[in-house]
Protein backbone atom coordinates (compact mmCIF):
# COMPACT_ATOMS: atom_id res chain seq x y z
CA UNK A 1 0.00 0.00 0.00
CA UNK A 2 2.55 2.11 0.93
CA UNK A 3 4.20 1.80 -2.63
CA UNK A 4 1.25 2.69 -4.40
CA UNK A 5 0.84 5.58 -1.90
CA UNK A 6 4.42 6.79 -3.18
CA UNK A 7 3.95 5.53 -7.55
CA UNK A 8 0.44 7.08 -7.87
CA UNK A 9 2.08 10.28 -8.80
CA UNK A 10 4.25 9.01 -10.92
CA UNK A 11 1.87 7.08 -12.45
CA UNK A 12 -0.34 9.70 -13.58
CA UNK A 13 2.44 12.02 -14.44
CA UNK A 14 3.28 9.20 -16.87
CA UNK A 15 -0.40 8.68 -18.41
CA UNK A 16 -0.45 12.54 -18.93
CA UNK A 17 2.38 12.79 -20.79
CA UNK A 18 1.21 9.49 -22.82
CA UNK A 19 -2.46 11.64 -23.70
CA UNK A 20 -0.28 14.86 -24.45
CA UNK A 21 1.76 12.68 -26.66
CA UNK A 22 -0.94 11.04 -28.54
CA UNK A 23 -2.97 14.44 -28.85
CA UNK A 24 0.31 16.19 -30.31
CA UNK A 25 0.90 13.26 -32.69
CA UNK A 26 -3.21 13.61 -33.96
CA UNK A 27 -2.62 17.12 -34.63
CA UNK A 28 0.77 16.27 -36.12
CA UNK A 29 -0.19 13.99 -38.12
CA UNK A 30 -4.05 14.52 -38.92
CA UNK A 31 -4.03 14.37 -43.00
CA UNK A 32 -7.32 16.51 -43.12
CA UNK A 33 -5.60 19.10 -41.26
CA UNK A 34 -2.33 19.07 -43.33
CA UNK A 35 -4.53 19.04 -46.45
CA UNK A 36 -5.48 22.28 -45.20
CA UNK A 37 -2.53 23.85 -44.12
CA UNK A 38 -1.26 22.58 -47.42
CA UNK A 39 -4.01 24.64 -49.43
CA UNK A 40 -3.75 27.62 -46.94
CA UNK A 41 0.24 27.94 -47.76
CA UNK A 42 -0.99 27.83 -51.71
CA UNK A 43 -3.39 30.31 -51.58
CA UNK A 44 -0.76 32.84 -49.38
CA UNK A 45 1.47 31.92 -51.97
CA UNK A 46 -0.62 32.88 -54.51
CA UNK A 47 -1.79 36.30 -53.26
CA UNK A 48 1.89 36.82 -52.33
CA UNK A 49 1.61 36.92 -48.72
CA UNK A 50 5.06 34.25 -48.28
CA UNK A 51 7.91 34.38 -50.89
CA UNK A 52 8.83 31.43 -52.97
CA UNK A 53 11.81 30.37 -49.99
CA UNK A 54 9.44 30.00 -47.23
CA UNK A 55 7.05 28.86 -49.80
CA UNK A 56 9.01 25.82 -50.70
CA UNK A 57 10.21 24.90 -46.65
CA UNK A 58 7.25 24.81 -45.43
CA UNK A 59 5.08 22.63 -48.46
CA UNK A 60 8.03 20.25 -47.94
CA UNK A 61 7.86 19.99 -44.26
CA UNK A 62 3.87 19.36 -44.83
CA UNK A 63 4.14 16.83 -47.39
CA UNK A 64 6.74 15.27 -45.17
CA UNK A 65 3.92 15.11 -42.62
CA UNK A 66 1.53 13.75 -44.92
CA UNK A 67 3.56 10.87 -46.04
CA UNK A 68 3.82 10.14 -42.78
CA UNK A 69 0.68 10.18 -42.09
CA UNK A 70 -0.52 8.02 -44.83
CA UNK A 71 2.45 5.40 -43.82
CA UNK A 72 1.25 5.26 -40.19
CA UNK A 73 -2.56 4.93 -41.19
CA UNK A 74 -1.35 2.08 -43.94
CA UNK A 75 0.55 0.52 -40.49
CA UNK A 76 -2.58 0.71 -38.35
CA UNK A 77 -4.97 -0.82 -41.58
CA UNK A 78 -2.74 -3.37 -41.99
CA UNK A 79 -2.57 -4.12 -38.20
CA UNK A 80 -6.46 -4.00 -38.27
CA UNK A 81 -6.25 -6.71 -40.75
CA UNK A 82 -3.77 -8.96 -38.91
CA UNK A 83 -6.65 -8.88 -35.91
CA UNK A 84 -9.36 -9.80 -37.67
CA UNK A 85 -7.75 -13.18 -39.12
Amino acid sequence: MIHKLFTAPMNLVVKVGEKIKEEADKELYDIPTIQQKLIQLQMMYELEEIEEQAYKEQEEQLLMRYETAKRLEMEEYEEMLKQEK
